[in-house]
């Protein structure tokens, strides 16, 4: 496994936990991109962000995962694989390189975890997400007792 700075975990927006363990899997909820004061990244992939930049968001979004993941497991190694993401991009209507933003995190979580961070994945483009992220993404985990 890479070692890596992780961001410390975001607190709840909401009236949400950021993850539960339910048997031998953790479900996350979604999150958003964060700057480095914490405070969240708005815009819209296409309008306001490039592809580049957008790929970026989802890696920034990957640190989040891995950060609630250690915070809540208390260490990455208890994660035994990465089941799904779901990614969501906010952009117009002619947008369609969905997929290619959410490598972003993929790649991330392979760089990370290595074969344990593979997953199956979901990409697809809304016209808002909350606070006015450019990107969110959940994620489903198998873990270690």
């Amino acid at each position: 496994m890479a070692l890596i700075d992780l961001p410390p975990p975001p607190k709840p927006a909401g009236l949400y936990r950021p993850a539960i363990i339910a048997g031998e899997k953790v479900y996350l909820s979604g999150f958003g991109p964060r700057r480095d004061d914490g405070s969240p990244l708005v815009g819209q992939v296409g309008r306001d962000l490039d592809l580049a930049a957008a790929q970026a968001v989802a890696r920034n979004i990957g640190l989040t995962i891995l950060s609630v993941l250690q915070d809540t497991l208390g260490d990455l190694d208890r994660v035994a694989q990465v089941i799904r993401i779901t990614g969501m991009v906010a952009c117009g209507p002619d947008f369609t390189q969905h997929p290619k933003i959410i490598d972003g995190c993929s790649l991330l979580l392979a760089e990370v975890l290595g074969e344990r961070g593979a997953h199956a994945r979901m990409a697809y483009g809304v016209s808002s997400l909350p606070n006015g992220s450019p990107v969110a993404i959940d994620c489903v985990c198998l873990i270690r007792p």
